[in-house]
């Protein structure tokens, strides 16, 4: 196992009715902006409830915050941040409402250009606004964790950037709250966090035990109750373990000690910034062709995902790993999400520009072990087509 340090100071208030809890959270005399997307918060009354739970303190709304956020929109609600002197942000909803929320926050205190903080992936963050959270959309960890991933409609960007100083002090995660989500959000918000586990769990091994079973368990929740939550979608139980395992699958335990990938996110990025398609739709695409493509520096890692994920133990090596990636793709495509670009529409004439994109953005030595050269992307990518 590799050295490291792990602090994450996220309070974590789980459970039905602990919206009301926003009352013990936020200091009385805030000035507070509730931050949220569309209009699915206030169809399915979590709107109203954070409002009568900020009764004794002020507080202004800014909606419209969409997926993949937008550094266009968030200025907007920099603005009126700066207007009131807004001093706490909340934000309600999933993880693109939160990556817009720390944005924000750190823009409140950022000296310089918003986009530039933002390229600058964050290392030149020296304070940032409090934020608190409630999670309508468990998926991709942002409520525990001190990353986001910024959107520009302008340059047809997307960027991500981090600093500890947006980490939410605190995040509610009621489980009720996420029965009324669209089949389409709940299977990407799976998707998305069985991708984000993968990604520091496929690499290769360092003899981490503990960080191994946890991501195990993280995946096999996630195999198990993804497809039960489609199927009954009141199904309280299954959406808390759902909930609990997308929040684990990025606060940063699974991570602690063992190399990370994270390729097939930033292929990922550029697939959405050019595309549109939902994140996890891109992850679905490229993770499985990456795996094919770096089968042999992984291959140690995909034997033991073949065995203890998939209970995969007959056949040579090869046949193993082939069909543990085919269980993976099944499983995709058991949640809704296509594993090829073309059912996209997504074909050959397309990649040039996708890996111009790479190019320009200098990620031209990706993963674990920095092989993921603009060539090995290309390889990757016509695979995923």
């Amino acid at each position: 196992m590799d050295p490291f340090v792990f602090h994450n100071p996220t309070r974590i208030l789980f459970g039905h009715q602990k919206i009301a809890s926003l009352t013990q959270e936020i200091p009385p005399h805030a000035r507070v902006l509730v931050t949220y997307g569309g209009g699915s918060v206030k169809k399915n009354g979590v709107l109203d409830q954070v409002r009568q739970a900020l009764s004794a303190v002020e507080f202004w709304e800014f909606g419209g915050i969409e997926p993949n956020p937008s550094y266009e929109t968030l200025l907007r609600a920099l603005a009126l941040a700066r207007q009131q002197k807004i001093d706490f942000l909340l934000a309600v909803g999933g993880g693109s409402v939160l990556d817009g929320t720390k944005f924000i926050a750190a823009a409140l205190r950022y000296p310089g250009d918003g986009w530039q903080m933002v390229k600058g992936a964050g290392g030149d963050i020296r304070d940032a606004v409090p934020i608190g959270c409630v999670l309508t959309i468990p998926a991709t960890g942002s409520e525990m964790n001190p990353s986001a991933v910024i959107s520009r409609r302008e340059t047809q960007e997307k960027l991500e950037f981090e600093s500890p100083l947006v980490l939410p002090r605190f995040s509610v995660l009621d489980p009720s709250v996420t029965t009324s989500l669209p089949a389409k959000q709940t299977a990407n918000g799976v998707v998305d966090a069985f991708v984000h586990v993968a990604e520091q769990y496929l690499t290769y091994p360092v003899d981490a035990k503990v960080q191994d079973r946890f991501a195990e368990g993280l995946m096999l929740t996630l195999i198990e109750e993804g497809p039960r939550v489609l199927r009954e979608p009141e199904n309280l139980n299954a959406r808390a373990n759902i909930m609990w395992a997308a929040t684990m699958a990025l606060n940063g335990l699974i991570g602690a000690g063992v190399p990370q990938d994270w390729a097939t996110h930033r292929i990922g990025h550029e697939i959405t910034a050019l595309h549109g398609l939902d994140h996890a739709q891109t992850l679905a695409v490229v993770l499985p062709a990456l795996l094919i493509e770096l089968r042999r520096s992984k291959q140690q890692k995909l034997l033991q995902f073949a065995a203890r994920v998939w209970n995969i133990t007959a056949g040579n090596d090869d046949q193993r790993i082939d069909d543990a990636i085919a269980a993976m793709r099944g499983f995709f495509e058991r949640m809704g999400l296509p594993t090829h670009l073309s059912a996209y529409g997504i074909d050959q004439h397309h990649l040039p520009a996708l890996i111009e994109r790479l190019a320009t953005h200098g990620l031209i030595a990706l993963g674990e072990r920095h092989e993921v050269t603009l060539e090995v992307s290309r390889r990757i990518l016509q695979r995923a087509l």
